[in-house]
């Protein structure tokens, strides 16, 4: 069985300033035309009402905005926010305004990988949807023929070595036989625990300082995908 390969995205395969200085105010700036136009379709509406009962039953569709913008400012990890901006997002991309930033050794490494008979897998914080259609909207073009599945916290936190176990699990084969790329340290140590190989990016543009002994936690440290050699 070829070796597998897991990658997390932001802070990866891309730069975390890009969902921070794009994605999110382009989502900010987009609800409330968006709620306008499509509030009474309904996948949207369900999603609006649900943040209208958290809140007390707000009646006003322009105060269940105000309440969204307000969790993307304080980058709230909310279902009902990630699945309304995932929508938001796709107008975004299907419009071109935007495409998704991908770090330039990082296309290169993935297709090459694709072509030795690696599996690829990602797995965000962000939703499935919302990871489909950065990879399919890159820089790079469309990447997600390369990709065999699509995990996000639905499988359960990134912290949690369980999480990569249900992973391993779900791709069917051995936790031995993947390999987790991701750029937080901590995200790591769960999928070692977990039985996974694992290397750590640490890319200048998104973190400045290196991190390096200690700081690495035992990891395999790259700075770039072209320095990855799965299965060395």
């Amino acid at each position: 069985m070829p070796l597998a390969i897991l990658t997390d995205i932001e802070g990866t395969t891309s730069s975390i300033s890009f969902v921070k200085d794009v994605l999110f105010p382009y989502a900010r700036r987009a609800l409330p035309g968006f709620v306008a136009a499509h509030g009474d379709e309904p996948e949207v509406r369900k999603w609006l009402d649900a943040v209208a009962v958290e809140n007390g039953g707000m009646c006003q569709d322009e105060m269940i905005v105000e309440t969204l913008q307000g969790w993307i400012d304080q980058d709230r990890k909310h279902t009902a926010l990630k699945a309304l901006q995932g929508m938001v997002w796709e107008a975004g991309y299907r419009d071109a305004d935007f495409t998704a930033h991908i770090y330039p050794d990082a296309a290169p490494a993935l297709r090459a990988w694709h072509a030795a008979g690696h599996p690829l897998y990602v797995y965000s914080s962000g939703s499935v949807p919302a990871q489909k259609l950065f990879f399919g909207h890159s820089d790079a073009g469309d990447l997600t023929p390369l990709v065999s599945g699509w995990f996000d916290t639905e499988i359960g936190g990134k912290r949690e070595a369980a999480s990569y176990r249900r992973i391993a699990e779900a791709i069917g084969v051995p936790a031995s036989e993947i390999v987790f790329l991701s750029d937080v340290v901590e995200e790591l140590d769960a999928a070692r625990a977990a039985g996974l190989r694992t290397v750590l990016l640490d890319r200048r543009q998104d973190y400045p300082q290196p991190r390096q002994g200690d700081a690495t936690h035992g990891h395999a440290r790259a700075e770039s995908f072209a320095e990855i050699a799965p299965g060395a």
